[in-house]
Formats: C-alpha cells, sequence, structure tokens
C-alpha cells in the first residue's frame, strides 16, 4: 500500500481496563488480513526518548508532579513521535495505529486533572500543527468495571492510583469530545470480546471505503 496517497491515521481510546491491548491486537490482524502496510504504536511513547518520558510519567513517585509539567512531557514526547514515526509512515501510504493520542490528554489531563482545555490546544496546535486523526475509536465502559478490570492485572502506575472521581472525569470528557466529532466511533466495551471485535471490525470496514 505504499502509492501516492498519504496513509490514514487510526487511534485507539479509553479508560482503564476497556481491552486496548487484547482490541489492538485484533485490529492489527484485521489490518493484515485487508493487506493494509501499517505501523503500530502507541503514547506516551514510540521512539526511544518518548518511551523514557513515557516511564519518568508512569512512575509512581512520594513528589507531586505539577500538571504544567506532566502536560510538557506528555506533548515533549509526543513532538518526538510524530516527527520520528507518525508522519514518516503516513507520508509514505502506510497506516497508523495508535494506543492513544492527543484525545487521552484532552480526557486525562484537560478532564481528570481539570487543566484548561484552551492551553492543551494551544500545545496541540504547536506541535502537531493540523495533522489529527482520522478516526478515533473509543472502548468505553463503566469506570467501576474497568477499574476491577485494571487493577486485576498487577502492580498500578501512577495514573492507575488516582481515585474513581478521577475516571469519572476522564470518561465523562470522551464522551463529550465524541458528542462534538464525528472521527469518534464509541465501542462498548462492557460486552463480550466477540462483539465488541464485531463492532470494530465494522469501524473498520467503513474507515477502509473511506477515501484518504
Amino acid at each position: 500500500m505504499k502509492s501516492g496517497k498519504r496513509g490514514k491515521f487510526l487511534t485507539v481510546e479509553g479508560t482503564e481496563g476497556v481491552g486496548k491491548t487484547t482490541n489492538i491486537a485484533f485490529i492489527r490482524a484485521w489490518l493484515e488480513r485487508n493487506g493494509i502496510d501499517y505501523v503500530a504504536t502507541r503514547e506516551p511513547g514510540g521512539t526511544p526518548l518518548a518511551e523514557e518520558l513515557r516511564s519518568l510519567l508512569l512512575q509512581p513517585r512520594v513528589e507531586k508532579v505539577h500538571e504544567n509539567a506532566e502536560l510538557l512531557m506528555v506533548f515533549a514526547a509526543r513532538a518526538q513521535h510524530l516527527t520520528q514515526v507518525i508522519e514518516p509512515a503516513l507520508a509514505q501510504g502506510r497506516w497508523v495505529l495508535c494506543d492513544r493520542f492527543t484525545d487521552a490528554t484532552y480526557a486525562y489531563q484537560g478532564g481528570g486533572r481539570g487543566m484548561d482545555t484552551s492551553t492543551i490546544a494551544l500545545l496541540e496546535n504547536l506541535v502537531q500543527k493540523t495533522l489529527r486523526p482520522d478516526a478515533v475509536l473509543l472502548l468505553d465502559i463503566p469506570v467501576q468495571l474497568g477499574l476491577e478490570r485494571a487493577r486485576g492485572r498487577g502492580e498500578l502506575d501512577r495514573f492507575e492510583q488516582e481515585d474513581i472521581a478521577f475516571f469519572e472525569r476522564v470518561r465523562a470528557a470522551y464522551l463529550n469530545r465524541a458528542a462534538q466529532d464525528s472521527r469518534y466511533r464509541i465501542v462498548d466495551a462492557s460486552e463480550s470480546l466477540e462483539q465488541v471485535q464485531v463492532a470494530l471490525a465494522a469501524h473498520l470496514a467503513q474507515l477502509l471505503r473511506e477515501p484518504t
């Protein structure tokens, strides 16, 4: 699929315990079955420098992390990721499948932390220019159910240690964005895995039909 066409940028979003890892594996298999050349990556992360910043962001620590420091680390990692991985792949006509992107920043830092979204938008425009995902697959689940799933996985990172009210705000921010943005496709992640993946396949098939 390395033609003169620009690739498509697909992101997967959701709160804790929605099953992103399992369903991203399903999406990767779907892309391969359909002969689509793609790059799978994640945020924060995707390059050596961005992965170092991810470790700094997720590591539990005694020192309170200032919200501006957190936000700037997120966008520093994103700037590196965009220039080194995402933009080159799209320019080559490859699809990019990304585990979280800027919608997560609006949800976690904007909704969860209560940061001014105009500050996030300023950094979004600075770092990304006009680049936005072609589609956002939002795996949605009631917060309590998602946390029960997530907390059965073992040691929690700095974000996973937040209280339920934080994640309720995160989920509300995601759903609010989804209600205002046609790029969002909401998938009910509380359904059975088979039902979730049927829904994902339908959204992917629709995206494949859409012009670049």
